[in-house]
């Protein structure tokens, strides 16, 4: 066994195709009109938990030219000020019809980060999503829909098993199936349990 195929592949660059909605899909729908420039609203607040999937979609949203504010409640002073005329540019733009997205994200609501009144105020004039997390139930539909893309069979006792001992954010569950599919194809088994606690028994920086 090569040491190569223990090594897990970084996950695929995020865009908004291979972002798994679940419960997120009216946020989701609203930032692909966004970007490109058929949605209500040229600025959009993402707020929620870590791992609810904000950075993916900012990341996304990036890739398409469209400026981005990631953790907005880590913001100093200044910051909040840049961010505020930043704000202020990209109206005037949208007034003029020269479009200008602004999509940005935090822990909170606009009013709850103890930001500069100016800018939670901004932060709310467009469209504000919380973003909720995926449970386990939609974490195994992704990690199912992934293994069909790759031609993968997944049986559900190695998705079962996963998630209970594995990291729960997606990166990592995805990244382990990809591994798990190497390897099935360099021993010519199909994936298992067994399997997989074989390769876990690497230092695969899980």
């Amino acid at each position: 066994m090569k040491q190569l195929l223990l090594d897990i592949k970084p996950a695929a660059p995020p865009t908004l195709l291979n972002f798994i909605a679940g419960r997120n899909a009216e946020a989701l729908a609203s930032l692909n009109a966004a970007v490109t420039s058929t949605g209500v609203s040229n600025f959009i607040y993402l707020w929620g938990d870590s791992g609810s999937g904000k950075s993916h979609l900012l990341q996304a949203c990036k890739a398409q030219n469209v400026t981005v504010m990631d953790d907005v409640h880590l913001l100093d002073n200044d910051a909040q000020i840049a961010l505020f005329n930043t704000f202020n540019q990209l109206k005037g733009l949208n007034s003029e019809g020269q479009g200008g997205t602004l999509i940005t994200a935090g822990l909170h609501a606009p009013n709850q980060m103890g930001l500069r009144d100016d800018l939670a105020t901004r932060l709310a004039w467009g469209l504000v999503y919380q973003l909720h997390p995926l449970n386990d139930a939609e974490k195994a539909l992704a990690l199912q829909n992934h293994a069909a893309e790759r031609g993968i069979r997944l049986p559900t006792e190695v998705v079962d098993y996963c998630l209970r001992y594995l990291r729960r954010d997606l990166s990592t569950l995805m990244a382990t199936l990809d591994a798990l599919d190497e390897w099935s194809l360099t021993t010519k088994k199909p994936v298992t349990v067994p399997m997989l606690r074989q390769l876990l028994q690497f230092p695969l920086n899980l």
